[in-house]
């Protein structure tokens, strides 16, 4: 796939990167290679901790793998998606020269790595349709072409937004991206949504890379574990800008429990609860005289102008609910964000914003 690779910066193509011990593939029973501790600490029972952590769980990728419909040599994990935006802007935007795309409003740290990496951040606003905001991917394509940028974040599902993009239209633009840019399909509310997923998409354009997390549906917030997906050899590339051991054995456990066949149908119903009280609470939220609109959503969360969003705010802190303000953010000015809750938390939040202005 050489055009993709010459994506990546200049002074990387022949990067190797670093080869932890745990990446020497050598067979023995008394490992003496990585200089760990001898004896395991006395609040490690069974002594898992004592050794440094595969970089990459073969076992945990392959599962989700099977999870998300891909290869396993098409997926690497790391420290929730935050990691995997690290790594693309590090891996494909050269400090002080490089550039992005991203469309707000939209999560913060597609920017935050860029300017963490001295690296222009172009931004070509969604546009906001009344019930919902919508990408003008012909600008999108524009700016990433005019700006020499070699890599376009969409988020899919939107945050704060909530709506998910056409698929059609993401492979219109990687189409006409092909050679010059990645398209970065941040898809951490996927669950949520009844669209399909971009990683389908991958194999027909190798410029797409999709992100996937467990902190979303699978509740795992905690645990900060997410994945990229992509073409195998962009996948090689990341690997080798990645840090030696990202992911704690704990971490590893843990998810491949929460994974596993016996727990999958117990997070499918927890989804379908949101699903569900998200259209009771958008429903409800829009009979309300504080509310001047809402927003569809495929999240797990729904965006809400108010007539009165200061008044709002402090009504719901009152009454001890913390959501999330968004008037910083671009068009987003008399906006909060609402997770959707249990029945009863929003209750909560409806009982509180009935006695807002």
């Amino acid at each position: 796939m050489t055009g993709l690779l010459d994506l990546v910066r200049d002074d990387l193509r022949d990067f190797a990167g670093y080869r932890s011990a745990r990446s020497e593939k050598l067979e023995g029973d008394a490992w003496l290679n990585a200089n760990e501790a001898a004896v395991a600490n006395v609040a490690d029972a069974d002594g898992a901790c004592r050794r440094y952590p595969d970089p990459q769980p073969t076992e945990l990728r392959e599962k989700l793998a099977t999870l998300y419909g891909c290869r396993p040599g098409q997926l690497i994990l790391g420290r929730g998606s935050d990691e995997a935006i690290d790594l693309l802007v590090r891996a494909f935007c050269a400090p002080g020269d490089g550039a992005i795309v991203i469309a707000p409003p939209t999560f913060g740290m597609y920017a935050v790595c860029a300017r963490l990496h001295g690296v222009r951040v172009v931004e070509v606003p969604l546009d906001d349709r009344g019930e919902s905001f919508g990408c003008d991917f012909d600008a999108v394509g524009n700016g990433a072409e005019a700006n020499g940028a070699r890599l376009v974040f969409l988020c899919s599902p939107g945050n704060p937004t909530g709506a998910a993009l056409p698929s059609g239209d993401v492979a219109a633009l990687a189409r006409r991206l092909d050679g010059r840019a990645i398209v970065v399909v941040d898809e951490a509310y996927q669950e949520f949504a009844s669209t399909p997923s971009a990683t389908a998409l991958i194999g027909t354009h190798p410029n797409i890379v999709v992100l996937r997390t467990l902190s979303k549906a699978h509740a795992l917030a905690g645990l900060r574990l997410g994945v990229a997906i992509g073409d195998e050899s962009l996948i090689a590339v990341l690997r080798r800008c990645q840090a030696p051991y990202p992911l704690p054995t704990p971490c590893v456990e843990l998810a491949m429990r929460a994974i596993d066949d016996t727990a999958l149908p117990a997070t499918e119903s927890a989804v379908a609860a949101v699903v569900d009280e998200r259209a009771r609470l958008a429903a409800a939220l829009s009979n309300l005289a504080c509310v001047r609109s809402v927003y569809r959503s495929d999240a797990n969360f729904i965006l809400v102008r108010f007539t009165d969003a200061d008044a709002a705010f402090a009504s719901l802190l009152a009454a001890g609910v913390v959501v999330r303000d968004v008037r910083a953010q671009r068009g987003l000015g008399d906006s909060l964000r609402i997770t959707v809750g249990t029945p009863a938390q929003n209750d909560r939040v409806l009982a509180a914003l009935r006695g807002a202005r």
